[in-house]
């Protein structure tokens, strides 16, 4: 049978709660790549992948879909993978940074179930739909810059809600499209785009690259991720891959100028710098999680 390992750092602390779900959908891996298709034609510019998998998008993307993606960028300069009938692909920074360990200058499109609503709307309409970067660095961690459509992910919120604690004012709406602070509203509503209307407007990019070119579905079409409600979810993710030598020489060292030129001012960091100190200090520490998550997760090694 296969393996493919849940890490902490591609699906994220929070999706621990659902770490039944991922483990159930990984069983899944050997029969989905066995009936999984793809297209690509050797001779065109661009490639395009095209993989269904109805699993954990996390686990198949990992473990099936990025060793594809990135033979065919060496071969053709630049690739795109475009997954349909997909799920929760957990953090996608995670994806990225795989891809530019590899050398390779990554970007992805992920959509997710409906949770913002269009600029002056109050109906969810899009996910908090995440866009990633990951940029190789000569003798060090790439640098990734991994953000939502939203102000803050909508788990956040749910944490906030589970604790009973008020969230801050700026984050969400609720059903009748006011801001609030109580989180259980929050989830009534809809979250608010980062930047306001051009938040909406990159969720709508987001959606179109994810969904619109793998023909998943859109955000308000999708089911929930957290239950099994509705069907599956069948969102979408898009992949870019870049091997920068076909492009120019030094792409590396001309990048370093430029993250050069940031650190140069006073008070200023790159993106992914406080991940990476993170990862280095769970590492040696782990985590802690409330004796509530802890049980629950007993019980899932036990079934």
């Amino acid at each position: 049978s296969s393996e493919l390992p849940v890490r902490l750092d591609m699906v994220g602390l929070y999706s621990l709660a659902h770490l039944a779900a991922f483990a159930t959908l990984a069983a899944l891996a050997t029969a989905v790549t066995i009936r999984s298709s793809m297209l690509r034609d050797r001779q065109a510019a661009l490639p395009l992948l095209l993989f269904g998998a109805l699993m954990s998008g996390a686990l198949f993307i990992d473990g099936v879909l990025l060793p594809e993606l990135v033979t065919a960028a060496r071969e053709c300069g630049v690739a795109a993978m475009s997954v349909t009938n997909s799920y929760n692909c957990g953090v996608v920074g995670y994806h990225v940074e795989r891809l530019a360990d590899h050398g390779l200058l990554a970007l992805a499109f992920v959509n997710g179930p409906a949770a913002i609503a269009p600029w002056g709307g109050k109906k969810g309409l899009f996910g908090t739909d995440p866009i990633a970067i990951a940029c190789p660095r000569a003798g060090g961690s790439p640098l990734v810059i991994d953000q939502s459509s939203s102000v803050i992910a909508k788990s956040e919120v749910m944490v906030h809600a589970q604790k009973g604690e008020p969230i801050p004012e700026g984050w969400a709406f609720d059903a009748d499209g006011n801001t609030t602070t109580d989180a259980a509203e929050a989830l009534k509503g809809t979250m608010a785009p980062t930047g306001g209307r051009k938040g909406a407007n990159l969720a709508i990019l987001i959606e179109l690259m994810a969904a619109g070119l793998s023909g998943a579905h859109f955000g308000f079409q999708a089911s929930s991720f957290g239950g099994n409600e509705g069907g599956p979810p069948r969102t979408g993710q898009c992949f870019l891959a870049f091997d920068t030598s076909a492009f120019s020489e030094g792409f590396t060292d001309h990048a370093e100028d430029l993250f050069a030129a940031i650190l140069d001012q006073p008070g200023t960091r790159l993106p992914g710098d406080r991940r990476l100190a993170a990862r280095e200090r769970t590492a040696a520490q782990g985590v802690t999680i409330s004796q509530v998550l802890h049980e629950k997760l007993e019980g899932y090694a036990t079934r």
